[in-house]
C-alpha cells in the first residue's frame, strides 16, 4: 500500500513538473511580455510592470515622431559635432560633415541602431531636440505608455525607461507605420554619403531578421550596461501576430535564445491544440 502511495506521489510530481515545463517557455530575460495581437491576450508575462531602462528600443518612438511630422524624406541632413555621443562615447560610422537624406538616417537608426543618425533626426526636427523630446513623451501618453519617460532620441540615457507592458504598446503602434515595418526589418543596407564615393555597408542588429525561420514585421534591439540586452518584435508565430518584449538580458545571446524559446513554445502549444 505504501509503495502504491509513493508511486502515486512520484507520478503526480512528475506530471506537475512536465505540465509546468509545457506552460513556461523558460525565459531568462529579467522582464518579458508576449501578447497575441489578434486576440489581445497576454500569453506570458514576467515583471511586465517594472519600470526599466530601455536603451535603443527608444528609436521606435524616435521613428514615429519623425514620421508623424511628415518632414521631407529626401531632405539632406549633415552630421554635426552636436550629434556625437558624449554620454557613453559610443562610436559611429557616420563622420561629422557627411550628409544623408532623412530617410537614410531613419533607416540606419532603426535597422542598425545608429546613434548619430537618431541624434541628427532629432536635432533637425522643427523646434530642435527639446521640442522633439517633448513630442516623444506626448506620443507615449497618446498610445497609452503611462509608465514611460523619454529624455533623448537615441536611448543612450538610462533615464529613458518604460515597462514591458508599455513597450508592447510601442511595438503595436509602430506596426501601423509601413516605413517602420520596412526599415526595422531590412537585413542589410548600403549607404553612400552624398559628398563621398565610399559606400558604407550596414547590417540589422537583430540576427533573427537575417534568418529564414522567422516572419518579423517590426524589430528593434537595444543595449546599455544599465539596461542589459533588450529586444522587441512583432512577428507571426503559429499563424498569429505576436508582440514579444524582452528586457535586461545579460547574456550576449540570451535575448535571441529567449525569442527562439518563445517561438518554439507557441508552436508547440498550437500543435497540442490541434492534436
Amino acid at each position: 500500500m505504501k509503495r502504491k502511495i509513493v508511486l502515486f506521489c512520484f507520478l503526480f510530481l512528475l506530471t506537475s513538473y512536465v505540465s509546468a515545463q509545457q506552460s513556461d517557455p523558460g525565459i531568462k530575460s529579467h522582464a518579458a511580455l508576449v501578447v497575441n495581437m489578434q486576440t489581445g491576450q497576454i500569453v506570458y508575462d514576467k515583471n511586465a510592470d517594472k519600470v526599466m531602462p530601455i536603451a535603443s528600443i527608444t528609436k521606435l518612438m524616435t521613428a514615429m515622431v519623425i514620421l508623424d511630422a511628415r518632414l521631407p524624406a529626401d531632405e539632406v541632413i549633415t552630421i554635426e559635432k552636436a550629434d556625437i555621443d558624449k554620454l557613453k562615447n559610443t562610436s559611429s560610422r557616420l563622420p561629422v560633415g557627411s550628409s544623408y537624406a532623412r530617410h537614410e538616417l531613419l533607416r540606419l537608426a532603426l535597422m542598425s541602431s545608429e546613434n548619430r543618425a537618431a541624434a541628427a533626426l532629432a536635432r533637425t526636427y522643427p523646434g530642435g531636440a527639446q521640442a522633439f523630446i517633448n513630442a516623444m513623451n506626448s506620443k507615449a501618453k497618446k498610445i497609452g505608455m503611462l509608465n514611460s519617460r523619454f529624455v533623448d532620441p537615441t536611448g543612450l540615457s538610462s533615464d529613458n525607461a518604460a515597462t514591458a507592458r508599455d513597450l508592447s504598446k510601442l511595438v503595436a503602434a509602430s506596426h501601423n507605420y509601413l516605413t517602420i515595418r520596412k526599415f526595422s526589418t531590412t537585413p542589410q543596407h548600403v549607404v553612400t554619403p552624398l559628398e563621398r564615393h565610399k559606400q558604407l555597408q550596414f547590417v540589422n542588429s537583430n540576427s533573427l531578421v537575417r534568418g529564414q525561420n522567422w516572419e518579423i514585421d517590426v524589430s528593434k534591439t537595444g543595449y546599455l550596461s544599465e539596461a542589459g540586452r533588450c529586444l522587441v518584435m512583432q512577428a507571426k508565430i503559429a499563424d498569429q501576430p505576436v508582440v514579444i518584449v524582452l528586457l535586461n538580458s545579460w547574456g550576449k545571446n540570451t535575448r535571441i535564445g529567449d525569442a527562439n524559446r518563445v517561438k518554439k513554445w507557441l508552436e508547440n502549444h498550437q500543435r497540442r491544440k490541434q492534436a
